[in-house]
């Protein structure tokens, strides 16, 4: 068999993806993307003639099997998310599990490290990361308010993201939950040309985003419970 890469591609700014990346992009025999749409943009940016195809949470069983037989048989294959890891709030981690199931310890699932949301944003926050969680996206509908029970009563610092069109609800929602002195940390469009990042507390985060365009994707910071 040959090898499966898990590059992580820019979350914006297109300098961040690395040298390694580049080069293995260029160099295996396809590219599993979220979407190749947007996947194309990138390659098309490096002038890089690789093909691909999608995979994503709606990719068909047998799809899978094919792409999975396709690895055991030699080919090499990267597989990309739309921005950032892959794996990470990411349907990528079906694809790896079901390579692992199928070829057991022939298996060689290589990562070429690189941007993440969670990780640049906690690396400009100023909150404890030694120990952190992360929460993914809030639930839309159901099981949201669990949801911040379980963000609010965490110890350890939280990070989650969340949608343009629910931040200010979220932020809302969290006050309910949260003690209002609790530090907050909310990144928008972290790397872009019009990234921002806004310290406060969970009781001065509805002011925060009332300064700032509600567009782009947010990814958001919150100290630990304290005691």
């Amino acid at each position: 068999m040959d090898t499966l890469y898990s590059i992580a591609t820019p979350i914006g700014n297109l300098e961040d993806l690395s040298p390694r990346a580049l080069r293995i992009l260029g160099e295996v025999d396809l590219i599993l993307a979220e979407d190749t749409r947007v996947t194309r943009k990138l390659l098309s940016h490096f002038g890089i003639a690789t093909p691909s195809t999608s995979f994503h949470e709606y990719t068909a069983p047998g799809k899978l099997r094919v792409l999975v037989e396709r690895v055991g048989a030699g080919e090499s294959m990267a597989l990309v998310t739309d921005a950032g890891t892959p794996g990470v709030s990411d349907p990528g981690a079906a694809f790896v599990a079901e390579l692992i199931t199928a070829l057991g310890d022939a298996t060689k699932v290589v990562a070429v490290p690189g941007p993440s949301a969670v990780v640049a944003l906690l690396s400009i926050s100023g909150l404890y990361a030694d120990r952190f969680v992360f929460h993914g996206f809030p639930p839309h509908k159901k099981g949201r308010a669990k949801f911040w029970e379980t963000v609010a009563a965490e110890g350890r610092t939280g990070v989650f993201y969340e949608s343009p069109h629910r931040v200010q609800k979220a932020m809302t929602e969290l006050a309910e939950h949260c003690a209002p002195e609790r530090r907050i940390v909310i990144g928008r469009e972290l790397t872009k040309a019009f990234e921002s990042v806004r310290y406060g507390t969970v009781g001065s985060a509805a002011e925060l985003l009332a300064s700032e365009p509600i567009k782009g994707e947010f990814v958001i910071a919150l100290e630990g419970k304290r005691g």
